[in-house]
């Protein structure tokens, strides 16, 4: 049975780019968060610059542990009352995952078993999945992606994110009562408006956008754009870019609609335009400007020319859509980048 006491929210990777960031959205919106996070990839002090922007009199409750650790998300759940789940948590780089598949598997895919079966056994039954546009099959013709389109995955972190949805399908279609959104992201970027929190790659940035603001910084001496010869209007691949504070509201509008038991549902989260990896560029020399360097490379094995996301759905049944435009996704990253040139890490 749900809990009836439940009055929080758990986050799990609730210290990552979009975990944080979507921490701060609930907290402004009136929620109570608690966050699991095994810091992996992260670290404590966006909490603590998320308890600055909201104003807070006490620390965010964090829990640094991970979801394997079955016994210490149990006591987790026995110290708080959970109403619902907010899912993050997961190893995420497409490239990594292709050389290490067996720790993807093990990591994504366990610790969601893990999760799902506390949950069951303290009846906290509703769960917002942070997924990814990775499931979807790559199309030639570059029409933009709907929930039902064709699914299928190139990288074992697609196929992760893939098997997590089925797992919590499954769940839901097994068991009265719980309740799951699936949110699939597309090309999320930009930083929070004041330039406290953002992207912090602890290694080099395997995605576009936090690796043009370094090479824009000087941390890194050029940017290579893999392949000009796409069937696009300038060449270069086109993907569908959304300011990550947009996304932090998606997940606000999910975490809303899950009382309304529902049972399983799926919404791609995206903007519905694509930019070029070359307008990219344009855009983020005249937020920063600085004249970005690059190089012309040859294309990358699986990429494709364009990736864009249909939002129709999440407009009519989440009454969610973006209100960030592309200036502000670059300004935001350049402010963020410029005031905190190493991160999260002290200055």
């Amino acid at each position: 049975m749900p809990v009836s006491n439940a009055s929080h929210v758990l986050v799990t990777g609730g210290t990552g780019f979009i975990g944080s960031h979507t921490v701060l959205e609930l907290i402004n919106q009136g929620y109570k968060v608690v966050v699991v996070d095994n810091l992996c990839n992260s670290c404590e002090e966006p909490l603590r610059r998320i308890e600055k922007l909201a104003g807070l009199d006490h620390k965010i409750p964090l829990f640094k542990l991970d979801l394997a650790d079955r016994d210490g998300l149990r006591a987790v759940f026995r110290e708080y009352a959970f109403l619902s789940v907010v899912h993050f948590a997961a190893l995420k780089a497409v490239g990594e995952s292709v050389h290490k598949p067996l720790a993807y598997y093990r990591n994504n895919i366990a610790g969601t078993l893990n999760l799902l079966e506390v949950m069951a056994d303290f009846g906290v039954t509703n769960i917002v999945f942070s997924s990814s546009a990775t499931v979807y099959k790559a199309n030639s013709d570059g029409s933009a992606f709907r929930e039902d389109s064709e699914l299928g995955c190139t990288s074992p972190y697609g196929r992760t994110k893939l098997y997590m949805e089925s797992i919590i399908q499954d769940v839901v279609n097994a068991e009265k009562g719980w309740n799951a959104i699936m949110l699939r992201y597309f090309n999320p970027t930009g930083a929070h408006e004041s330039g406290l929190m953002g992207e912090d790659p602890m290694q080099i940035p395997n995605n576009l956008m936090p690796y043009m603001s370094q090479v824009a910084i000087g941390k890194l001496d050029k940017l290579h754009v893999f392949g000009t010869d796409y069937n696009t209007r300038d060449g270069t691949g086109v993907r569908d870019y959304i300011h990550i504070m947009d996304l932090a509201e998606a997940h606000v509008a999910a975490l809303k609609r899950l009382p309304a038991n529902q049972g399983y549902e799926v919404f791609n989260i995206g903007s519905g335009s694509g930019q070029s990896v070359l307008e990219m560029i344009d855009a983020m020399s005249a937020a920063s400007g600085i004249n970005i360097p690059y190089s012309k490379d040859p294309r990358r094995s699986g990429d494709i020319d364009t990736i864009l996301c249909d939002p129709t759905k999440a407009a009519d049944v989440l009454g969610f859509k973006v209100s960030r435009t592309l200036q502000q996704m670059c300004t935001d990253l350049w402010r963020w980048q410029t005031n905190n040139p190493n991160g999260y890490a002290k200055q």
